[in-house]
């Protein structure tokens, strides 16, 4: 395979499975799912934005700085939340724009937007040894 074109493939079968399960839990309706709805999905939807930037920018000191970057820009989404002028309201009041702008502040996101960004990072850096190893292989 061309270099990094397997890394390529593994970082969008990654998406292929984060995507879902962030649908899935979003509109979970079984045991705990307010905790799945609210919080489980904001753990997906940054590893979603980590696995989606680093799909466009894999140089090595940048993959520290996708989390930090999602972190930081889902934050201020949140604070966001507490504004409301007529442009963001009529965006918020599409399915496209609730999934990504949200609609309620919850300062329990926070805590779940860091958690995501962890496990973003942890996640990267397993694609990044894929596309390590692939250069050596070369």
């Amino acid at each position: 395979m061309p270099q990094n074109r397997k890394q390529t493939i593994f970082i969008i079968l990654s998406l292929l499975i984060v995507v879902p399960m962030g649908f899935l839990f979003k509109y979970y309706t079984g045991l705990a799912h307010k905790w799945f709805n609210d919080y489980g999905a904001a753990v997906l939807y940054e590893i979603f934005w980590c696995l989606f930037v680093f799909l466009f920018a894999r140089s090595r000191p940048f993959i520290q700085q996708i989390p930090l970057g999602v972190f930081l820009i889902t934050c201020i989404l949140e604070f966001l939340q507490l504004w409301h002028p007529p442009f963001l309201t009529e965006i918020r009041a599409t399915l496209i724009g609730k999934w990504l702008l949200g609609t309620t502040f919850a300062w329990w996101d926070f805590p779940h937007y860091l958690l995501g960004c962890v496990l973003g990072w942890l996640w990267l850096r397993q694609l990044q040894k894929i596309g390590n190893a692939q250069k050596s292989q070369s």
